[in-house]
């Protein structure tokens, strides 16, 4: 099976979709080739962001936040992952698309990080499963029954 396309967007790529693209690369490179955008860029990938995310063992030292209209410049994908809480642009198409809704932290503590974190880690983890479901992979042809 080719992994698919996912990108994830969020409206800064400061927070939120960049802790979803690291766990995706953590968990389900098997599955997918996880990029993560922003509609509306940041400067910097937040420092409690990387931080929260070191704490999982998951490095994020070579993340930056990514416009949109580079994550498309590779071509579409095949699931898009929305955290952004806005409505998609027009343009912003895939056959599979998905809203999560995560509270953008943003300004808040460390505890908050740890939190959305947390919880982005699940809905990933609960997407890679998706995808593992979805297309079984078979080796070798499937047996038939016999009748």
């Amino acid at each position: 099976m080719k992994p698919k396309r996912v990108l994830f967007l969020c409206i800064g790529n400061s927070c939120r979709s960049q802790m979803a693209e690291g766990f995706a690369r953590a968990y389900g490179q098997d599955v997918m080739e996880p990029q993560s955008a922003g509609l509306y860029p940041a400067n910097i990938v937040s420092p409690l962001t990387i931080k929260t995310m070191a704490e999982k063992n998951i490095g994020m030292d070579l993340a930056f936040p990514k416009p949109l209209e580079a994550a498309f410049s590779s071509g579409p994908f095949d699931v898009i992952v929305n955290l952004s809480g806005e409505k998609l642009p027009a343009v912003v198409t895939a056959p599979k698309t998905e809203e999560w809704k995560v509270r953008d932290p943003i300004g808040e503590s460390e505890v908050v990080f740890r939190s959305v974190a947390n919880q982005i880690e699940q809905l990933v983890m609960r997407l890679i499963l998706q995808l593992r479901t979805t297309e079984p992979k078979f080796d070798t042809p499937r047996p038939r029954l016999r009748q």
